[in-house]
């Protein structure tokens, strides 16, 4: 099945394609020609096996930026869920991110929720997905990730989840800390993804310290006592949980946020008939509300805990937003599908003459600025 819907695509998208053959163009196009979930599977296999032509070039110095102790070359990075299972890093990197977070990964090996369980949003360039943390287990991912850290050439961060009906959410992630403090380079507390049972109780202020001081003290018995610790927020949290949050930031108890996950809003202005489905919503009618959860944590904390921005972004422009409005790394996924692989490398380009026009002499400048 999987093969006769790739065969066909590749047939179409020929016939279709008839002004030249131009690698990039005809992936995206064959890609939106499959499934959803078979065009994510062709994705990954094709990028951990070389197959999607890379954008190798060197990034202008403008948009290195250092944080928790690294040096980012650029601060374009892949959401987290496209490389659930560790597989395809060095790809990623091929197509120009500066740092890539893989998962989310569950202890366990688990299928994640029933299929159809992703839709596209055509009209509205969006998904809503409701996967359910589809993982091959940590045991399998370790060793994926430990052949991709060999061979990557930028910053891995590992997105960490609970098993669907685990009846011990915090010893899941405690786990999952423990047996890859050593090999991500950062770490993010996933309590924000509205497609596992259960797991919204943990975005709320007093499990989440449950969950990160149990973390702390594990790692604290590691040799990677200091590897950064983040954690992914809902683009949904009410002002009183915002301001919780950051004050459990503030506390010392993170090294960074990421906002946003997907939502389970639906605005008005959604126009496909899969706007219908459950699930958690992303792409460009996402940037809005996203960008405010961003916005109103930089104010909280005052600018003291980084923050990834995150959920929207499909262009250079609403990058460049998201670092005024106080992200000192972005990352996305959704425009991915709809823009395909050459859009990093435009982002890239569009960010470092946004800094350069605006009178910024690198991304840290500019961190932040709209609160100045």
């Amino acid at each position: 099945m999987f093969s006769a819907h790739v065969n066909s695509a590749v047939r179409q998208v020929a016939r279709e394609l008839d002004s030249g053959f131009e690698p990039l163009r005809f992936v995206t196009a064959l890609l939106r020609k499959l499934p959803p979930n078979i065009a994510h599977q062709t994705a990954v296999k094709a990028l951990r096996y070389g197959l999607i032509p890379g954008a190798p070039d060197t990034d202008d110095d403008i948009l290195k930026i250092d944080l928790w102790g690294m040096r980012f070359s650029n601060p374009i990075g892949m959401a987290a869920g496209f490389d659930k299972n560790a597989e395809a890093v060095k790809g990623l990197f091929s197509l120009g991110f500066g740092f890539a977070e893989v998962g989310t990964v569950t202890p366990n090996p688990q299928l994640g929720n029933s299929r159809p369980n992703l839709f596209r949003l055509e009209e509205d360039q969006a998904i809503i997905n409701r996967l359910g943390f589809p993982s091959q287990g940590v045991e399998k991912f370790v060793r994926n990730l430990e052949q991709q850290k060999v061979r990557s050439a930028g910053i891995i961060g590992a997105n960490l989840g609970i098993n669907t009906l685990t009846k011990d959410p915090v010893a899941d992630i405690v786990l999952l800390a423990s047996k890859l403090a050593g090999l991500a380079d950062y770490l993010v507390v996933n309590v924000s993804c509205p497609n596992t049972p259960g797991l919204a109780q943990w975005h709320k202020p007093d499990p989440l310290k449950e969950i990160l001081r149990a973390v702390r003290s594990a790692l604290d018995h590691e040799s990677y006592n200091k590897k950064p610790l983040l954690v992914k927020i809902a683009p949904d949290l009410s002002e009183n949980n915002l301001a919780a949050v950051a004050t459990i930031a503030l506390d010392a108890e993170v090294d960074g946020l990421i906002a946003a996950n997907t939502t389970v809003a639906r605005p008005s202005s959604l126009r496909s008939e899969n706007a219908k489905q459950y699930g958690g919503l992303s792409g460009p009618v996402l940037f809005g509300p996203a960008t405010r959860t961003l916005s109103s944590l930089f104010e909280l904390t005052d600018g003291k805990v980084p923050i990834i921005g995150c959920g929207g972004l499909s262009c250079g422009s609403d990058a460049y937003a998201k670092i005024m409005a106080g992200a000192s790394l972005v990352q996305f996924y959704t425009a991915l599908i709809y823009g395909g692989p050459g859009l990093v490398k435009q982002i890239k380009r569009d960010v470092a003459g946004l800094l350069r026009a605006d009178g910024f002499r690198s991304m840290a400048e500019a961190v932040g600025a709209h609160h100045r």
